[in-house]
């Protein structure tokens, strides 16, 4: 598993989207992408973040950044997740954890002192050439979205 940094060229994401169209990140060359990584669909943290960018997405659209969230549900989990919360963009459905892996997100967590694989919770901000510009790892999800458009700024 690799750590990415920042200048890293970001890996390819090839996944389906909440409605099982495919979805690739080379995609949105030219334009920034936040790209974020959550443990599971309609739980309180994952919520919370993405309300979060969901209420902050028209100014990140003002600053030609597109918001992508990725979690291992499945497209309808993630489809459900999205019309409950109005989200104004893409959720990827990462079932089989190939793009976790590739940017070193899937790891051990304690979970109620048992010792379980999971996302930890990040969020990379690319930039139109492809690049990593920023990382933010072990997110805390509550004023996530706003630290993350102050670097898009």
């Amino acid at each position: 598993m690799s750590t990415l940094k920042d200048g890293d060229l970001a890996p390819e994401i090839d996944l389906d989207d909440e409605r099982g169209e495919r979805f690739h990140l080379s995609s949105l060359r030219g334009r920034k992408v936040v790209l974020y990584f959550y443990p599971r669909a309609n739980t309180p943290g994952c919520t919370v973040e993405a309300c979060e960018f969901r209420d902050h997405a028209r100014e990140f659209a003002g600053r030609n950044a597109v918001i992508v969230g990725v979690s291992p549900d499945k497209p309808a989990a993630q489809l459900k997740f999205k019309e409950g919360k109005s989200l104004p963009f893409t959720l990827l459905a990462d079932v089989d954890r190939t793009a976790a892996e590739a940017y070193g997100v899937w790891k051990e967590k304690n979970m109620y002192g048992k010792k379980v694989m999971g996302i930890e919770r990040t969020t990379f901000v690319i930039g139109e050439d492809g690049r990593i510009e920023r990382v933010f790892r072990k997110v805390k999800a509550a004023g996530h979205a706003g630290q993350v458009l102050e670097t898009v700024r």
